[in-house]
Parts: C-alpha cells; sequence; structure tokens
C-alpha cells in the first residue's frame, strides 16, 4: 500500500469514527433525559447495572445504526477537504485517476462493511436481548409489554395443531386451549382445556379442567380432569410473532426460527425476513455511500464543503427514506422481502454509478 493510500485510508476510518463519536453522546444524552424519571423510580437498580445491561448495548445498537450515516457524512466532509486544499488537484496532476483514487475508500468501506456485517448478525441481536429484558422489567409499563396474543394457531409438525383463544404472555398463562393430532385428515387426539399455563423450570405446560379424546376406528376414549401436563413442541415466545423479536435473535438462530416457523404453517414471516436480508443488504451499503460521497465532493466547488455537506445529507435522507418503506413493504404479506431489503442498494447504486462515470469522465 503506498503512502497515499495509508493516508487516506486513515483519514476515512479517523473521520467515520471521530462522526459517530459526535452522534452517539447526543443520543444517549436524549435518551437519558427521557428515561432518567423511570430509571429513579427503582430503588434496586444501580449505576453499573443501568450502564452495564442498558447504555452498553444502547450504544452498540444505535453506532451501528449510524454508521451508514457517519460513513456517508465523514466522507464528504474528508474528500470535500482535500478538493478545498487542491490535494485532489495534485493527486490527479500525478496521473493517478479517479478509479485509482477510489482504492483506499473502498478499502476502508471493506474494513467498515466486514465490522458491520459482524454487528448486525451476532453482537447487536444478543445486546437487543439484553436490552430489551432490561426495559421489561424498569422502562416499560406493562401496558407498553407485548401483554397477549388471540386467537393464534400454531402447527407444530406435520400432524398436530393447538389453538388458544388467548394467552398472556407477561405471567405465560391462558385460556381455551385446544389440542388435535391428525391421521391424515382425520382427528385421531383432541385435548381441550380451560386453562393453561408455563412451566419454564420444568418446561411443559399444565391444562386445567382439561378434556382428552382419543378417537379409534371402532370407539372413542374419553378422560376428564382438573389438571394435566403436556410437553408441546413450542414456548410461549414462539406466540410472538412479530419484527421486533427478529432483532433480539442472531442471525443463526433468526433463520432456525424461520425454518421451524414455516413448518408449523406460521403465516407472513416478511418481516423476519426482511430483518435478516437487511443485517446483509445494510453493510453493502458502505460501498454504495462511500462511491457517492467521493463522486459528489472530490472536485472543488464554489460553495466549498458546505454545498457537498448539503447535497450529501439530502441524498442520506433520500436513502433512509428509501430503506424505511422498503421494510414496511417487505413485510407486507405476498411481498418480495428479499428484494424490497435491497431495492434502496439497487437504486442509489444507480446513482452512484452515474456519479462515478460523470466524475471518471470530467477526470
Amino acid at each position: 500500500m503506498k503512502i497515499l493510500d495509508k493516508y487516506i485510508l486513515f483519514r476515512y476510518l479517523k473521520s467515520v469514527f471521530f462522526t459517530l463519536f459526535i452522534l452517539i453522546p447526543i443520543a444517549v444524552v436524549i435518551d437519558v433525559s427521557e428515561k432518567v424519571d423511570k430509571f429513579l423510580r427503582h430503588d434496586d437498580l444501580t449505576l453499573i447495572h443501568i450502564l452495564k445491561d442498558y447504555y452498553l448495548n444502547f450504544i452498540m445498537y444505535y453506532a451501528n445504526t449510524f454508521l451508514p450515516l457517519a460513513t456517508f457524512i465523514a466522507c464528504i466532509m474528508f474528500t470535500s477537504k482535500l478538493a478545498s486544499n487542491t490535494e485532489v488537484i495534485a493527486i490527479s496532476s500525478a496521473n493517478i485517476s479517479f478509479t485509482r483514487f477510489l482504492r483506499p475508500y473502498f478499502i476502508g468501506a471493506t474494513i467498515l462493511a466486514l465490522v458491520a456485517l459482524g454487528m448486525n448478525h451476532f453482537v447487536v441481536p444478543k445486546g437487543n436481548e439484553i436490552k430489551y429484558a432490561f426495559e421489561q422489567e424498569y422502562i416499560f409499563s406493562r401496558t407498553e409489554n407485548r401483554s397477549f396474543v388471540q386467537n393464534f394457531n400454531l402447527q407444530l409438525n406435520d400432524s398436530a395443531k393447538i389453538f388458544i383463544k388467548k394467552f398472556s404472555l407477561l405471567n405465560r398463562k391462558g385460556y381455551d386451549f385446544s389440542y388435535a393430532e391428525f391421521d391424515g385428515i382425520k382427528i385421531k387426539h383432541r385435548v381441550v382445556a380451560e386453562n393453561i399455563a408455563w412451566d419454564k423450570e420444568k418446561g411443559n405446560f399444565l391444562l386445567t379442567n382439561f378434556t382428552e379424546r382419543f378417537i379409534h376406528d371402532d370407539k372413542d376414549s374419553i378422560a376428564s380432569g382438573k389438571k394435566k401436563t403436556m410437553v408441546l413442541d413450542f414456548t410461549p415466545d414462539d406466540l410472538i410473532v412479530s419484527g421486533s423479536k427478529s432483532m433480539e435473535m442472531t442471525s443463526d438462530k433468526l433463520s432456525e426460527f424461520i425454518d421451524k416457523s414455516e413448518r408449523r404453517g406460521v403465516k407472513n414471516l416478511n418481516a423476519y425476513y426482511v430483518e435478516l436480508y437487511q443485517r446483509t443488504s445494510l453493510p453493502v451499503s458502505a460501498y454504495i455511500l462511500t462511491l457517492i460521497a467521493v463522486s459528489l465532493s472530490s472536485r472543488k466547488k464554489r460553495g466549498g464543503t458546505g454545498i457537498n455537506l448539503a447535497l450529501g445529507i439530502g441524498m442520506m435522507f433520500m436513502y433512509v427514506f428509501f430503506m424505511k418503506v422498503a421494510v414496511v413493504l417487505g413485510s407486507a404479506p405476498n411481498s418480495n422481502s428479499l428484494l424490497m431489503a435491497w431495492l434502496p442498494n439497487i437504486i442509489f447504486s444507480a446513482i452512484a454509478i452515474y456519479l462515478y462515470l460523470r466524475e471518471k469522465k470530467q477526470g
């Protein structure tokens, strides 16, 4: 690697992390101002507990979230400064093409993309799980929690299904439960119960006021009673079918959860698919946003860094807008979640290529 490459790469990475260093404290201060009263309500909550279980994971989450924004802003500001100091002109005068000039930027983008991939797929989901457990205990009120699910159907395997009229996710209890096991299209075993409760320690469910029926070819057998334990291939966490839950699972667990849910016949898992696909598409955006930023700011303009920054921030807001729209559309039933997750990158790749070819031609 030549001296020029080392110089640009160092300044590029330094600018990105400096931008993050500015953005993260702002997010922390805003969050502290909103939640300090909730922290003070709990006498058993220590500062160490808040910092370790909440704000450490809060910082990791927002550092990862802000990384594309920090990359874009830092790249524009750093490259604009090179242009305003006529360093880009000097580089061009040394017969270094615009494509060659981009090499250290893309090396830096690769480093950031690899870091973001590791964070997205493994580190941040684990942190989100700890952070959410903290929020459930100390921040959210009971009405803000995922309180209950209603009219829930779940296919446990190829021959067994369950139905729950209503289940509380707070106390892990529900009512109007039914279990049906099939032989082809005929029911061979059925259990109904007024109430169902999850026993976390034993890993089974306790049914109360139940009726159990075995259906044979020549006769049926019926039993009833006050209490019955059943081991079923699901837990109360499986009743939560929402995109927010996916943020708390590492990618291997998320893929396993999606496969298991599909086998059970759960409908519309697109929110999970979008989350899984975006964990790769967002880090890849480091290349796209870097190319756009360098192409926009590598030439000295009359407005200086300000005009480049204004253009860059405008494009960044467009990217965030497209990303949010893609999440909503990708989570809808019957949508192509893979296409929606990558759509912002596809659109802005076209913009990046256009700006690159224009800048290369002018150079």
